[in-house]
């Protein structure tokens, strides 16, 4: 079993910066891509962006690229978001996930993960 934990949400003005984190704990020896995910009001599930094991391949939702960067520590076993110029649109509850199936190819739906965090809330504000 793989636990996840996500931490670093919390309130921001719009054009404002939070870093995400996810920790992973549990089969952690194994290798693991790692995506974030965010579901926003009214809204489904949908990728922002993921990371191969060895961070050489990393990917992003065309809504967040230039503004997010993902990365990952992995002997930390801990992955970042780190989000700057923050948007309304950007209110939401993020999710990491982990994908044990391929250390190198990275999902890009929510289908393609094994596990989940419970989420953390980042709220953008005007």
């Amino acid at each position: 079993q793989v636990q996840l934990v996500e931490s670093g949400g919390g309130l921001v003005q719009a054009g404002g910066s939070l870093r995400l984190s996810c920790a992973a704990s549990g089969r952690t020896f194994s290798r693991y891509a790692m995506g974030w995910f965010r579901q926003g009001p009214g809204k489904e599930r949908e990728f922002v962006a993921g990371i191969s094991w060895t961070g050489i391949r990393t990917y992003y939702a065309d809504s967040v690229k230039g503004r997010f960067t993902i990365s990952r520590d992995n002997a930390k076993n801990t992955g970042y978001l780190q989000m700057n110029s923050l948007e309304q649109e950007d209110t939401a509850d993020y999710y990491c996930a982990a994908d044990f199936g391929s250390a190198a190819v990275v999902p890009r739906s929510a289908p393609g993960y094994d596990y989940w965090g419970q989420g953390t809330q980042v709220t953008v504000s005007s």
